[in-house]
């Protein structure tokens, strides 16, 4: 991660992350053999590709893979669909899981959803 490891947009934290992140938590996450394979899927829901949000959706894909390459190829196709909601499921599950409903809460408790949901995320990141 980057030594600015976040930008703020609105109310959320966006992660400033880049290739070498990803490179590292494939290497941290997944068997060296899955190495080749799971980066090669990832190009599929990268830049070069033409999709985007590059780094952070493919972390995104990553954190819900869980190390495992099979959970990675249908996460890689929804990113493909729509970006949006790996980076929500990966990054602000707590948030996203509210739905609608979050703006019926006070702005504190919709902080500390937030806040709660960052930490978790920069928490696995950092690992």
């Amino acid at each position: 991660m980057n030594s600015k490891s976040f930008t703020r947009r609105n109310s959320t934290r966006v992660p400033d992350v880049i290739s070498s992140d990803v490179e590292r938590v494939v290497r941290r996450d997944f068997a060296n053999e899955h190495f080749a394979d799971v980066m090669t899927l990832l190009d599929e829901c990268g830049a070069k590709n033409g999709q985007r949000g590059g780094p952070r959706v493919q972390l995104a894909a990553l954190k819900l893979a869980q190390g495992n390459v099979e959970k990675l190829r249908p996460l890689v196709e929804s990113a493909k669909r729509d970006y949006r909601d790996v980076l929500a499921w990966a990054e602000y599950p707590n948030y996203h899981k509210i739905g609608f409903r979050v703006r019926e809460l006070p702005n504190t408790e919709r902080r500390r959803i937030i806040d709660s949901d960052w930490k978790q995320y920069e928490g696995w990141l950092r690992q």
